[in-house]
């Protein structure tokens, strides 16, 4: 068991990027972490000799291992009470060029791992009435692009499942925070990102031009994953937790330009919209 007052976190994907360096903070408070990969020495040195640091192998499409990582979590600190679904990688392709293994095997990692994880951490935050749980989306969340389409229709399925837990874990005590960042320095084009390449020339300034473009970005991103941790960290403490976190200036004038957008479309077509009911 651990120190009532300081939060326990769960966070997966913790080799690199968002979730180690998240872990790496929460790690310095002193609060208990638990933290997570495919392959438990990748995260071993985040817990050597660190007595409030847990480090468990968890590939989150295994359900035993989400089962048992849970488990170890709650039978060391007694509870979680801050989950951050952060493992997930992307896919690019056009639409037409994508391959079905591909976009499947994505799936399970971004959605149905997520959601499993999730369904995994409710029974212990309900029982304890208080929870926090942050998955990390993406701007793709709430726009698809050109090569991006299967990675943002995955992103897309988390924030309308968050939409739907966060209504359901309200009246429990347990928030729910979507993280979306933009483009962060995490290396994540070089190390999580797979990609179908198009051989179409009809895609060729749009599917294929971004691919290229997002290849040649790595490295050059204007997003410090240091500071998305310390908004990460902000949202828990808050209260009135934020059901969206836009991280980085590129997703947040994106993410509200595109529903500014999108409102002013749906409001030009309110006579049309309304006009589909039966007669008063």
């Amino acid at each position: 068991m651990t120190d009532v007052q300081a939060p326990v976190w769960f966070i997966t994907g913790c080799s690199t990027g968002f979730g180690r360096e998240l872990a790496k903070l929460t790690i310095e408070r002193g609060w208990p972490t638990v933290v997570t990969a495919r392959g438990r020495d990748r995260v071993a040195d985040l817990a050597d000799g660190k007595d409030h640091v847990l480090a468990l192998d968890l590939d989150v499409t295994d359900m035993k291992q989400i089962s048992d990582a849970v488990s170890a979590a709650e039978q060391k600190y007694g509870r979680i009470d801050v989950l951050v679904n952060n493992a997930g990688y992307g896919y690019q392709a056009s639409i037409e060029e994508g391959e079905e293994d591909e976009i499947r095997a994505m799936f399970d990692a971004n959605v149905f791992g997520l959601f499993a994880m999730t369904r995994a951490v409710l029974p212990g935050m309900r029982a304890k009435r208080k929870g926090h749980i942050l998955n990390i989306t993406s701007m793709a969340g709430f726009m698809g692009l050109p090569s991006s389409g299967y990675y943002a229709a995955s992103k897309h399925a988390v924030e309308g499942f968050s939409d739907a837990l966060a209504m359901e874990g309200a009246p429990l005590g347990i928030r729910v925070t979507c993280v979306e960042p933009g483009p962060f320095r995490t290396d994540w084009a070089g190390r999580s990102l797979k990609q179908t390449p198009s051989t179409i020339a009809d895609y060729a300034e749009t599917a294929a031009a971004r691919m290229g473009a997002t290849s040649g970005y790595s490295g050059r991103q204007p997003g410090d994953p240091v500071r998305a941790g310390e908004a990460m960290i902000a949202a828990t403490e808050a209260d009135q937790a934020p059901r969206h976190l836009v991280l980085g200036a590129i997703a947040y004038n994106a993410v509200t330009q595109k529903l500014n957008e999108r409102l002013a479309q749906i409001e030009l077509w309110e006579d049309i919209s309304l006009s589909a009911d039966f007669p008063s």
